[in-house]
């Protein structure tokens, strides 16, 4: 019996009962043990406030560590690049769509508007990456930060709090949520690039525990982690931990070359740098996206 440690947000539990299923077509059991974090606690504060790093993560790796739980799921995106002593990251799952979408409220559209929002909009997100990326297209619109899980959010801007929100479109695909009483702008993620490894569901063990690490082995998408990988270096040597505001997105192509595009900014409401790279290997891919944006 395999104790899986999970948030408690319906994205994660989703994120949970999927990992089940697939241990369960492995013939592995497993139960669900829900473990609040500091990201979940603190509500009022938008996510470049609140202090230190893996505030969804790390009550997560506590309970790994102490053996309450013998693995955790997480959006690899909230993912720390650097793995606690005594962990790692035994796999990680198929990538659902990565692009962020802007949802617009009924009636606050403006057709013939670029992203179809009106002046001086008032947008939520509490991601510098997103806050960024939208002040370079639209630098008229007005910010705001917004916190809570899928629904909630969907909630706030139904009530009119908001005339949009950006949200993921991975959460939203994965929930299955209805937004036919919403206008809906799918971003192409090279233009308006996501997260690193935004997607992409990440299962993490004790480093001791080998059958675990073997059972999990079995979920592995190489594929998805060969692009990862070269996202997540970029956040690395960025050094500016989950929630910089950095996009980066790396795609392989049928030939097997790989394509790359980062986005960054040294503060949300800076200029946006972009670099993009294409090459038959991912080797340095990560290290020549920074040098052009140097």
């Amino acid at each position: 019996m395999i104790k899986i440690g999970t948030r408690g947000s319906k994205l994660a539990l989703w994120q949970a009962e999927y990992t089940q299923k697939q241990l369960k077509d492995l013939g592995v059991d497993s139960e669900l043990v829900i473990i609040k974090t500091k990201g979940d606690n603190i509500q009022h504060l938008s996510f470049d406030k609140i202090e230190g790093k893996g505030f969804f993560t790390k009550e997560l790796e506590e309970s790994l560590l102490s053996g309450e739980v013998d693995m955790a799921v997480h959006s690899m995106k909230d993912l720390p690049t650097e793995q606690p002593a005594g962990l790692v990251l035994a796999a990680v799952s198929y990538r659902e769509n990565p692009a962020d979408w802007l949802i617009i409220r009924q009636g606050a559209e403006a057709d013939g508007k670029l992203l179809r929002l009106p002046e001086e909009a008032i947008v939520g997100t509490s991601s510098a990456r997103r806050k960024a990326q939208m002040l370079a297209l639209r630098p008229d619109v007005q910010l705001k930060d917004i916190r809570g899980n899928v629904p909630t959010r969907l909630e706030k801007l139904r009530s009119g709090d908001f005339d949009a929100i950006l949200l993921a479109a991975a959460g939203l695909q994965r929930l299955d949520i209805p937004l036919d009483d919403f206008t809906v702008v799918r971003f192409n993620p090279v233009e308006f690039v996501p997260a690193p490894a935004q997607g992409v569901l990440a299962f993490q063990c004790r480093e001791a525990d080998k059958e675990t690490r073997r059972i999990l082995a079995k979920l592995h998408h190489p594929e998805v982690a060969a692009c990862t990988n070269v996202e997540r270096k970029v956040l690395q040597l960025i050094g500016g931990g989950c929630h910089a505001p950095l996009g980066a997105y790396c795609k392989r192509d049928n030939a097997g070359n790989y394509h790359a595009w980062v986005a960054y900014a040294k503060a949300w409401d800076q200029p946006l740098r972009r670099a993009q790279l294409s090459q038959a290997t991912h080797f340095r891919l990560a290290e020549q996206l920074l040098e052009q944006l140097s």
